[in-house]
């Protein structure tokens, strides 16, 4: 990216009976977002034109553009993908609608691979609707490890707090066998490359939670701790990174604790989900760290409960832009530090 120019952000529309479209829409109707990033969305004008008539936002439209070389760094842009009808019905979970979400979400892709944009944002997609014999993955963060030939993490973001987690979408029962000292180890290690690449943390502070309640309580609960969480922590010490715990989760959030950290790697979803969502709904970001790319989400599902009903709150949306656009100035930082390592570090923060 030129110092003259917007980051460009890409962005696909994720389900098309969702909420996806109108986070979207209500984000960049505020002409101040277009001031941060020229914004690209991957999509169809037939299916927004559906989507602002039942939401009556119809004094807001995209600039269509049939290739990336016609954006206007002025208006939200909309690349057409698809020209065909498609048949959409608010909240209905439809596999014949879901092929539209990765037709979107694989334009937006070769965009990224071939770097015509600068950063993605994923509006969310149904899991279920999704799938098909080009799409066999779990969520969006599987798809782009595939295509980038990567491991991610997956983090949380907000203002104050970064969630990490060890195993993402796997049942609560897989969760123990699941968790591995190496597979720690690595998750740990990617974690504290990514808010030193991403986020310009030079050593950052990283607390591990414990997968039994109490910590195990020295083996009367639970024996990970003992036997792989503590020695998967010793050895990323060794590795020179400044990691702590495992703390018991209840009484690290509860206390507050969490506050004296950059990062938090939680051993499940719903242990690193859950708290982050009761302290930042609605504000927070899903961020795939560890890529070669620049992928953020908002922190919501598909809402179909509320689609087409014009309450969705587009909060989390535009904060997942505002990062994405933080995170392209940074990469670029970093890669320029990194390739002059004796560039003088006036000025220079480290947190």
């Amino acid at each position: 990216m030129s110092e003259a120019r917007k980051a460009i952000i890409g962005i696909s529309c994720g389900d098309l009976n969702g909420v996806g479209l109108e986070v979207i829409m209500k984000t960049f109707a505020n002409s101040q977002m277009l001031e941060i990033c020229t914004p690209v969305l991957f999509a169809s004008s037939k299916a927004v034109a559906y989507h602002r008539k039942a939401l009556e936002l119809e004094n807001f439209s995209f600039n269509i553009i049939k290739k990336l070389d016609q954006l206007n760094d002025q208006r939200a842009n909309l690349l057409q993908v698809w020209d065909e009808e498609v048949k959409m019905e608010f909240g209905k979970e439809d596999p014949a609608v879901g092929k539209y979400a990765l037709k979107s979400l694989e334009a937006a892709t070769k965009a990224l691979k071939e770097g015509t944009i600068d950063a993605l944002v994923t509006a969310p997609i149904n899991k279920a609707s999704i799938q098909s014999e080009d799409f066999k993955f779990k969520g969006h963060t599987d798809y782009l490890e595939a295509k980038f030939d990567s491991k991610a993490i997956m983090v949380l973001v907000n203002e104050d707090l970064r969630m990490a987690l060890n195993t993402v979408h796997i049942s609560l029962a897989e969760v123990p066998k699941a968790i591995q000292k190496e597979q720690i180890v690595n998750k740990i290690t990617t974690l504290a490359a990514s808010l030193k690449k991403d986020f310009l943390i030079g050593r950052a502070k990283i607390a591990v939670l414990s997968l039994n309640p109490h910590g195990g309580d020295n083996g009367l609960i639970g024996k990970e701790e003992i036997e792989i969480i503590e020695p998967a922590i010793k050895e990323a010490q060794e590795n020179n990174n400044l990691v702590f715990g495992p703390f018991a989760a209840d009484g690290f959030f509860g206390s507050k604790a969490y506050q004296q950290y950059d990062a938090i790697l939680a051993m499940y979803h719903d242990q690193g989900l859950a708290p982050f969502k009761a302290l930042s709904f609605g504000a927070g970001v899903n961020y795939s760290g560890g890529l070669p790319i620049i992928r953020t989400s908002p922190d919501h599902g598909t809402g179909f409960s509320i689609a087409g009903k014009g309450e969705a709150n587009e909060s989390s949306f535009r904060a997942a832009v505002y990062l994405a656009c933080d995170l392209v100035k940074h990469r670029k930082l970093s890669n320029e530090l990194t390739k002059n390592p004796l560039k003088s570090k006036k000025g220079r923060k480290e947190y």
